[in-house]
């Protein structure tokens, strides 16, 4: 295999730039395209200078790999039949609208050796990427993300259109099964939930307090990590990870460490000190987009797999539940 075949279903905000991040990888090549819209597909066809596929079946024959950009509903089907033709899927979050259909596409996937990636793109985020030299345990944890309104997404609620982002990272860095959840919400401006909040409790001891709204008046996507001597705030707007740490008076510290004097009596005297995270320069769409590629050509897991999503996808239908069950 030379390059890559691929092709992108769905040509909205987010397919468009799927589109423009695929054509700049250079062991793939864009192969297809496709919408229900035939004159968005003519268009961006024309501007990209790439095939337009007179169906998802053309497509689908004319590629190796499917990237999904569709609406939320519409990804089971898609997807489902990209994987039933030998195709590698990357499909943008959540992974499906319901849990039986992300159960059977990841068990296509998996009978079938093929990769399938979901679009979780705040893993790749570069205020998160730059805390790998880290050890990471949290005890406890805070996110807020916050939006202005914007009528797209508003066919689900906030919860599997913004919160879903927040509950695939934090699933992510701890390492324990989720005991209990509880949560609340409200609509306001669509017919979905628009502002939620949820606590997510951890068989390890670990707490998550998840809040998300897009009715915000201004853009915040901020996380908190409490650990053991440890504090780190991230933010996922400026890419910027900063680390407050507790560390015996005799540990030496890098350069840019800067000291914000001692706590404690006697030996137990410790210093506090504070850093911020060596920021790395990448594309976070353009970054997953090549790991997906990587991962087929080499044949390995994704970085964030269906069954990723899938978990994802678990947690987040248990918080619309529970606030249901609070609205009762």
């Amino acid at each position: 295999m030379d390059k890559l075949k691929i092709g992108v279903v769905g040509l909205g905000h987010l397919g468009k730039l799927h589109l423009k991040m695929f054509k700049q990888i250079e062991n793939c090549q864009v192969t297809a395209i496709f919408d229900i819209n035939r004159e968005l597909v003519d268009s961006i066809s024309s501007e990209y200078k790439v095939a337009a596929a007179e169906s998802l079946k053309d497509l689908i024959d004319k590629t190796d790999a499917v990237s999904v950009a569709a609406t939320t509903s519409a990804h089971y089907d898609i997807c489902k039949q990209c994987l039933h033709n030998n195709k590698h899927v990357f499909v943008e979050k959540p992974i499906t609208a319901r849990i039986d259909e992300a159960e059977e596409l990841v068990q296509i996937a998996n009978e079938n050796n093929l990769v399938l990636q979901v679009g979780h793109i705040e893993r790749f985020n570069p205020a998160l990427i730059s805390l790998e030299k880290y050890i990471i345990q949290p005890m406890f944890i805070q996110t807020d993300r916050l939006a202005q309104f914007n009528p797209r997404g508003t066919d689900v609620a906030v919860v599997l259109d913004l919160m879903i982002h927040d509950i695939d990272v934090i699933l992510s860095l701890v390492k324990s099964e989720v005991k209990k959840i509880d949560a609340s919400g409200v609509a306001v401006v669509s017919d979905n939930v628009d502002i939620a909040n949820a606590r997510i409790e951890f068989e390890n001891g670990a707490v998550a307090n998840v809040t998300s709204s897009r009715i915000s008046q201004k853009k915040m996507r901020k996380m908190r990590i409490f650990q053991k001597d440890t504090y780190i705030a991230l933010d996922f707007i400026t890419g910027v990870s900063e680390i407050y740490r507790l560390i015996p008076l005799e540990e030496n510290t890098d350069e840019g460490t800067i000291s914000f004097g001692e706590i404690g009596i006697g030996k137990k005297k410790r210093r506090i000190v504070y850093e911020q995270a060596e920021t790395k320069e990448v594309n976070a769409l353009h970054y997953e987009l090549q790991l997906f590629v990587d991962s087929i050509l080499t044949n390995s897991k994704p970085v964030v797999s269906g069954e990723d999503g899938l978990k994802a996808l678990k947690v987040a239908d248990i918080i619309l539940k529970k606030i249901e069950e609070s609205r009762v």
